[in-house]
């Protein structure tokens, strides 16, 4: 037991150093690929917090099994280096059962990980999707620019021809009102400010010194002019402030294996009845009509013939078309069945793959012999790639119908399963050193030699 302790200490703390190193990773990539959509549209901080936590769920199940991965080439890895592994064998430790504690603490974190793909990432997949949907709405804040008309707002056109950047400040203000149709409205001020209401649902301008000019669509013979000191205007501004939106309906990735499970299997018996109508269909206009049997060339004459080849024709096509509907509806119903099935066995794989990664990682960890973060980084990231490319591949394919749903979610954890339990095999019956000599090479000559300096003189 004091083994297990030991080699489980030894995966934690790379283990959750993995999960924060990965997690900022993804973030950092999340932030760099959404900010333009963020920026400018004067979001609230509590909304750009409630978009990266629920967008924090999708990476927290793609992060884990890398994680694991990653914790068992460290853990090995130092071992190894230390010669703990050596000292371990003499001592009648086999790897497999050095193995066992990241193998069973694998399983639980495989359980854990199921729990939260199915109860908490449909949830926050859907209020992601809501909230960046409510964002996307969300025009960027007014941006006013001298000598320039902005129609930002709609049924108005501003144009200000100075603007003092410290007080904020407008100048020479000409502003088009078309709010009423039967009348148009021309304001003209000296100065004034423009500024959004508390609840951000209102554009308020306060005009100074002006005049408003007011003229009737209809009977273009009225006018009138006002003029004023001070003059406020409340302009709609719902299109620049945050509304959230109320219930979306949900996608396959916003929903759990129940019920994605009960969905295709109502999929599936809508499937059964459009085979049987189907089949009808095809059986119905694979019988010779009555018409074609008592037709005989010799008894009609060319103008009755005419008719009877018109009447076929127009029965083909009928067929034709009504055998091509039904054919699709199958076909789309088929295709609803495997995207619901893809995502099913998803949930299930990709919990699966933290136990697979150990499998890989532990005798990998062993060989190599080097536990930095580096290196485990770089043979993590190799694999990482196999699997991803597998996994993509295989959901796109199953899609399509090229093959099972089950085969593209889990051939990944398949082949790389077997991979690792023969790596893990030979491993144990004889370890090898692996070296990364062989990359001096593209090293250049004259960094070679100041290394092999720097060693000779260390060896000293």
């Amino acid at each position: 037991m004091i083994l297990f302790r030991y080699i489980l200490k030894a995966h934690f703390i790379p283990f959750v150093f993995s999960i924060i190193t990965l997690i900022f990773i993804f973030l950092l990539q999340f932030m760099m690929k959404f900010a333009d959509r963020l920026v400018g549209k004067g979001l609230d901080t509590w909304v750009i917090i409630k978009l990266i936590v629920y967008n924090l769920s999708w990476m927290v199940v793609l992060v884990v099994p890398m994680a694991t991965l990653v914790a068992s080439l460290m853990a090995f890895g130092n071992m190894s280096q230390n010669n703990e592994v050596t000292i371990m064998k003499s001592s009648g430790v086999s790897l497999y059962k050095m193995m066992i504690p990241p193998l069973f603490a694998g399983v639980v974190v495989a359980f854990l990980l199921f729990q939260f793909n199915n109860k908490v990432l449909p949830d926050a997949n859907h209020q992601a999707k809501i909230l960046m949907g409510d964002i996307s709405r969300t025009k960027p804040t007014l941006s006013l620019e001298p000598g320039f008309f902005s129609q930002e707002v709609s049924n108005y056109a501003i144009l200000v021809r100075a603007i003092d950047q410290k007080s904020n400040e407008l100048y020479q203000i000409t502003l088009y009102d078309y709010s009423n149709p039967a009348k148009i409205n021309v304001i003209t001020a000296d100065s004034g400010k423009i500024f959004f209401s508390k609840d951000q649902t209102k554009l308020v301008m306060d005009l100074y010194n002006g005049e408003i000019h007011e003229s009737d669509v209809q009977n273009t013979t009225m006018y009138r002019k006002l003029e004023f000191k001070k003059h406020i205007i409340a302009m709609n501004a719902d299109q620049f402030s945050f509304q959230q939106s109320g219930p979306v309906s949900r996608g396959e990735r916003e929903m759990s294996v129940e019920d994605m499970q009960f969905i295709s299997d109502s999929l599936n018996n809508i499937l059964k009845s459009q085979q049987n109508v189907f089949r009808k269909e095809t059986n119905r206009y694979l019988f010779v009509d009555s018409s074609f049997k008592n037709f005989t060339p010799e008894k009609n004459p060319g103008k009755n013939l005419d008719l009877v080849y018109l009447r076929s024709i127009e029965k083909i096509r009928t067929a034709k078309n009504i055998i091509a509907s039904n054919l699709n509806s199958l076909e789309w119903t088929e295709r609803e069945i495997e995207k619901y099935d893809v995502e099913i066995y998803k949930k299930y794989a990709l919990p699966g793959a933290c136990i697979i990664f150990i499998l890989i990682g532990a005798p990998l960890g062993v060989v190599v012999r080097k536990g930095g973060f580096g290196v485990a980084g770089g043979i993590s990231l190799l694999f990482f790639l196999i699997y991803w490319s597998f996994l993509i591949g295989g959901e796109k394919l199953a899609e399509r119908g090229f093959f099972s749903p089950f085969i593209g979610m889990w051939a990944a954890n398949i082949v790389l399963g077997i991979a690792g339990i023969i790596l893990t095999i030979k491993t144990n019956r004889e370890v090898k050193t692996i070296s990364f000599n062989f990359f001096k090479k593209f090293i250049p000559k004259s960094f070679r030699q100041k290394e092999e300096t720097t060693d000779d003189e260390d060896y000293r």
